[in-house]
């Protein structure tokens, strides 16, 4: 597997643009309410809005620079829009109209020719033709003034250094008042035939198109519903994904909200999705379609805190709500509560009506279920609703041996929780019969060796084969921790406790939240997909879109590399005649007065070796001969054992955080440390703080990976014997027969391979 994190583009494809095209407008918002921007024609968009308050501002946006579009897509930074004449036909509906106070205004924000940050305020009806819903509209940058009456309150502006601009949208019962309005209010705006003249008008655009690969992408609608569905698709296919898209509907901006006791409460009123979010999603489906993309709809049980009823909510035994670590935070739904499950069965059956009306196939994934624990270890099975279903025993923490009626407590919730599950595949299947079903199971949170029965509440066996058609595993705090030991154990264990084979597995690698973690992180994460498609998984899927954008990931595949190295040792022993010659990399440099600045390229030694000297027999040089044609000379590296330097003992290979649980084998010569990729099978021990222990495993590549973390401080000691890996260091290998029975040693040149 390739992958590259590209930061600008440079030497790539490239087209152009028209100023203002309609894909790539953005909105912006506050809460609670909420506004998509979709592409209704190749020069037209749609804006449509819902509003709760009478102070709610919708703005939709046109940057100069592009800070969304993955690197090598985006369209080239142009601040100066003093060439540029602007024109399109306006139609709008439910918003203040354009002649109205608080009506439609371009806001340009920018310097001003001397440099000094401005704002401008444009009355758009002061450059209109037509009426106050329903004009045309002209704009010259080189002359346009801000102002509400004109010429009386003229503000030229200086448009020659600008960061933004965006038109306002607000409801037609606007006051600016902080607070409710009498009912929640939908409007909408267009703008049609959308037209950029002058020598401004076009800009440079990535066009770069990667190779269609084997990983797939997913996404979700919390981090995209600023951007147009058809720029979010753009950068899926000239990424080279393809197949099916796991599309997360979120937790914060599909819903519908009604009024109750001063708040705003999630509601079915009018029906499941609001009207932002709906606009939103048909065309995402439409394109998709188009585009030859599936969408694997994902909804979980995660709903934004403020939004969501009290009696809905998880709760710990002592009444705490259930909240994740996000700010604002979320919470989770009971799957006891039938409120909130009829809640999650009416948005599934949305979403996949939605795609099944583009003519979509029918796939629906149950995300990321499971009863919430606390960061203290508190599980929350305890709200109203789940105290009256099963009546739990109290359970102070997961972790730990639990007693029976404990473990009877976690079986009946995940029993519960299973059968939530099931009651929400039976609703997309009521919408679509042939609906093909997921489970997207979290394997750092339920297969914990610190709480050994997380797993009967949080992996329930009501999830067994046939339950969904695919299982589906993500583990990324794992993967950047750099626990592949973990990964691999999670995968089985979750195999065998479900019973879906590698074939109807798929795997979601990774997750970067700090675009600061971005180049180890995806090192890993791409490590990790690529493990899983060895695995044999169905399908690997990198998570998600937005950040693959936001830190320039490209992914391409690769053919299968050639073996490069045969796990055999070589064939005869060397004699005390053979030669071993460390060596490093330095340059030298003397000043003309004799000082010397000397520069280590190698951060430690690369051993040469002659195997010649100590040959004994002309059946050690047929030996050596088939050895050398069966490597094909140089191209397959082997083992050696070194005659000088083939074990350790005690040696420090890392202190315990309580955390980590692989740790790689070195051996240290005095301040410098050698990697040992190559430990011989069977003679390594391990001592923790001194005492010896047997709970670990030798991974490929001389790494040790403990069955359990050892403790924050504990000295971690191994003993070991090892081969180098090396390979011929010449394409061929030269040996007479007179030679020999002259008495002279052919020459066997190897050389050390870096494998670490």
């Amino acid at each position: 597997m390739g992958y590259w994190l590209s930061r600008e583009r440079r030497h790539q494809a490239a087209g152009v643009i028209q100023r203002f095209d309609a894909r790539f407008w953005t909105v912006n918002f506050p809460r609670p309410m909420m506004a998509a921007v979709t592409t209704i024609a190749p020069d037209a968009l749609r804006v449509d809005c819902v509003f709760y308050r009478a102070d709610d501002l919708a703005g939709l946006i046109w940057e100069a620079e592009d800070r969304w579009d993955h690197p090598l897509l985006r369209y080239e930074t142009a601040r100066d829009f003093r060439d540029c004449r602007l024109s399109f036909r306006w139609r709008s509906g439910g918003v203040r109209a354009l002649d109205a106070v608080n009506g439609p205004v371009l806001t340009i924000e920018g310097r001003d020719r001397n440099g000094d940050p401005r704002t401008w305020y444009v009355r758009l009806w002061n450059y209109a033709e037509g009426m106050p819903e329903d004009a045309l509209i002209s704009i010259d940058f080189a002359s346009v003034v801000g102002g509400f009456m004109l010429p009386a309150e003229a503000d030229t502006v200086w448009a020659g250094d600008v960061d933004r601009m965006f038109v306002s949208l607000v409801p037609r019962d606007y006051s600016g008042a902080d607070a409710l309005l009498a009912a929640p209010a939908e409007g909408w705006a267009e703008m049609s035939a959308i037209r950029c003249e002058g020598a401004g008008a076009v800009i440079a655009i990535g066009d770069v198109i990667v190779p269609e690969h084997g990983i797939g992408i997913a996404g979700g609608y919390d981090d995209s519903y600023n951007l147009t569905p058809a720029r979010l698709l753009r950068n899926a296919l000239q990424l080279g994904y393809r197949g099916a898209i796991v599309h997360y509907v979120g937790m914060s901006h599909y819903f519908r909200l009604e009024a109750n006791s001063g708040g705003l409460y999630v509601s079915l009123a009018g029906g499941a999705l609001n009207a932002a979010c709906a606009a939103w999603h048909r065309d995402c489906a439409a394109r998709a379609r188009e585009l030859g993309y599936d969408i694997i709809w994902s909804l979980s049980y995660e709903l934004f805190d403020r939004h969501c009823w009290g009696d809905w909510k998880q709760r710990a035994a002592d009444g705490a709500p259930a909240l994740t670590g996000w700010s604002p935070p979320s919470t989770l739904l009971s799957p006891t509560h039938a409120g909130a499950m009829n809640y999650l069965q009416a948005v599934a059956r949305a979403f996949v009506a939605i795609g099944v009306e583009a003519g979509l196939a029918a796939h629906f994934q149950v995300g990321k279920p499971w009863w919430w624990v606390m960061p203290d270890g508190r599980p929350c099975l305890y709200d109203a609703s789940a105290v009256a279903a099963f009546a739990p025993v109290p359970i102070a923490t997961i972790a730990g041996a639990k007693s029976p009626a404990e473990i009877a407590t976690l079986d009946t919730a995940g029993a519960a929780l299973a059968a939530s599950t099931a009651v929400l595949v039976a609703a997309a299947r009521a919408v679509a019969a042939d609906c093909r079903t997921y489970l997207l199971a979290y394997l750092p949170t339920v297969l914990v060796a610190a709480a050994p029965e997380a797993k009967r509440v949080n992996l329930p066996i009501g999830w067994a084969s046939p339950a969904f058609d695919v299982l589906q595993l993500e583990d990324y705090d794992w993967v950047t921790a750099g626990d592949t030991a973990s990964s691999r154990a999670g995968a089985t264990a979750a195999a065998a406790r479900l019973g879906y084979p590698p074939g109807r597995q798929d795997y979601f690698a990774g997750f970067v939240r700090d675009a600061a973690d971005a180049t180890p992180h995806w090192r890993q994460i791409a490590a990790a997909a690529d493990a899983a498609r060895r695995r044999g998984v169905a399908r690997a899927y990198f998570w998600a879109l937005p950040q693959v954008m936001r830190d320039g990931l490209v992914h391409w595949d690769e053919e299968e590399p050639v073996i490069a190295f045969d796990d055999v040792l070589f064939p005869l022993a060397l004699g005390r005649e053979a030669e071993v010659a460390p060596e490093f990399s330095t340059t030298i440099v003397a000043s003309a007065g004799g000082r010397e600045t000397r520069n280590v390229a190698w951060a430690g030694a690369r051993t040469r070796y002659d195997a010649g000297p100590g040959v004994r027999s002309e059946q050690d040089i047929r030996v050596r001969l088939d050895f050398f044609r069966a490597r094909m000379g140089p191209a397959r590296g082997f083992r050696l054992r070194d005659p000088f330097d083939a074990d350790a003992a005690d040696v420090a290979i890392g202190t315990g955080d309580g955390a980590t649980r692989r740790f790689a084998l070195v051996k240290h010569y005095g301040a410098t440390v050698r990697r040992i990729t190559r430990p011989v099978a069977g003679s390594v021990a391990v001592r923790l703080g001194g005492v010896a222990t047997a709970g670990f495993a030798l991974e490929q590549g001389g790494h040790v990976v403990f069955d359990a973390a050892p403790a924050s401080g504990v000295t971690i000691t191994a003993s070991f014997a090892f081969d180098v890996p090396v390979r011929f260091a010449e394409d061929r290998l030269s040996v007479t027969r007179a030679t020999f029975l002259a008495g002279a040693a052919p020459s066997v040149p190897l050389i050390e391979i870096r494998e670490d």
